[in-house]
């Protein structure tokens, strides 16, 4: 019986890009700027990984839909490369792929890679989607601001919040995020805002104002894994392994009317209880020590703090206000500005999560570091509400 990848993949390496607006770089250049800190903090040479995952969402950088792109801008030695896209998840998709072919001993070193340039292409938000194999109306009636609008009306119904109350608590979330962020050099948005700025912004889908979307970035981020004992025999002493990894995919129920009350994310609720068991957490409160979650939205993070069993149903309002999430709280959450303030460029930003708290447990994350941490948690979320993906990720010292 399968008992899962706890503690079998470490990551060897991790690097990520500034992000930002970047006019001054392209997909290469940000691929090729966060591969090279990566492969100089693996200490290994190039020609000794043996598979890829490259990860990207939009059509920029696309050589049809092959992974030709990484393959030629690194110059990999002619090794399998894959490129991998689950909406705003690809990121921990390409880490999953390259994470599994570690663990399952087809290969001893892989890479992931995840790359997006969305200020190239026009849009203030994300680019409008094709209608492919999804229907139509999923993409023509509905805008992202707007569906996680619903998100907070639901939860405030649900709830029986305030709607004065909802606003200042998702708006605690950004100052948050601001402040963590002003001390992340390569974030994208590095001022500090106060709460009076945020509930007075311009509206964009109420309660959602300007300051409750995240980021329209550039940027890339990758990771080169192995297993512990390739690592230790590369001279590596203080290891961070992963001790979960697990992915839900919503299958229409959501959207179909039925016991979903739409205050929630049912795939994160899901994910994070096999991540959970995988990783042997009984209690997710007490046990995690950092949180990165996918804040594409304020009101997404505020949802999310339940949805992982790390605040109770209807109880994150009050630990936002109280400080439970904030750099000095019990569990900091986005302590590197999340997506708000760090940045969005899709296909990189589960890698960038990843990034963080590799630092943190290796003890490089500078101004942000935090005291001590144990475990670690990833939650990177792709789709709307009602149809979505989403990953979850848990990391920590490797203690075999």
């Amino acid at each position: 019986m399968a008992k899962g990848i706890k503690d079998k993949v470490a990551i060897l390496g991790m690097g990520c890009s500034k992000f930002g607006e970047r006019w001054d770089a392209d997909a290469e250049d940000l691929m090729t700027e966060a591969f090279e800190e990566c492969l100089t903090d693996a200490g290994i040479e190039k020609n000794e990984i043996q598979a890829a995952w490259f990860s990207t969402a939009k059509e920029e950088v696309h050589v049809g839909k092959s992974a030709l792109p990484l393959s030629v801008t690194l110059r990999l030695p002619y090794i399998p490369v894959t490129r991998v896209e689950n909406f705003c998840a690809s990121g921990t998709e390409a880490f999953r792929g390259a994470v599994y072919a570690v663990a399952s001993g087809a290969c001893d070193i892989a890479l992931a890679l995840g790359v997006e340039k969305l200020k190239d292409t026009g849009y203030g938000g994300l680019p409008q989607g094709g209608r492919g194999a999804l229907p139509s109306m999923w993409w023509a009636n509905v805008s992202a601001p707007g569906a996680f609008a619903q998100l907070a009306s639901a939860y405030r119904a649900k709830h029986g919040v305030n709607k004065d109350d909802l606003k200042r608590a998702i708006g605690q979330v950004s100052v948050k995020s601001h402040e963590n962020g002003a001390k992340n050099p390569k974030a994208h948005l590095q001022n500090e805002v106060t709460l009076e700025t945020v509930m007075n912004a311009p509206m964009v889908a109420e309660p959602l104002g300007l300051f409750d979307c995240c980021g329209v970035s550039d940027g890339a981020a990758c990771a080169i894994v192995t297993t512990p004992e390739i690592a230790r025999s590369l001279g590596k002493t203080d290891l961070v392994s992963v001790k979960a990894l697990q992915l839900a995919v919503s299958n229409g129920e959501e959207s179909g009317f039925n016991d979903w009350d739409g205050s929630h994310f049912r795939t994160a609720r899901i994910a994070a209880g096999r991540a959970y068991e995988e990783a042997g957490i009984g209690n997710p409160r007490e046990e995690l020590s950092l949180l990165e979650v996918h804040d594409c939205f304020s009101i997404t993070e505020l949802v999310t703090l339940e949805d992982l069993g790390v605040s109770p149903e209807g109880g994150a309002i009050k630990d936002v206000m109280d400080g439970f999430y904030s750099a000095e709280g019990k569990i900091p959450c986005q302590i590197d500005g999340g997506l708000k303030c760090f940045g969005h460029p899709i296909g990189a930003s589960g890698l960038r999560m990843l990034y963080e708290l590799y630092l943190q447990f290796l003890g490089r994350a500078g101004e942000r570091q935090t005291k001590n941490p144990r475990f670690g948690l990833t939650h990177n979320l792709g789709g709307m509400p009602h149809q979505n993906v989403c990953s979850i990720s848990i990391v920590g010292r490797y203690d075999g």
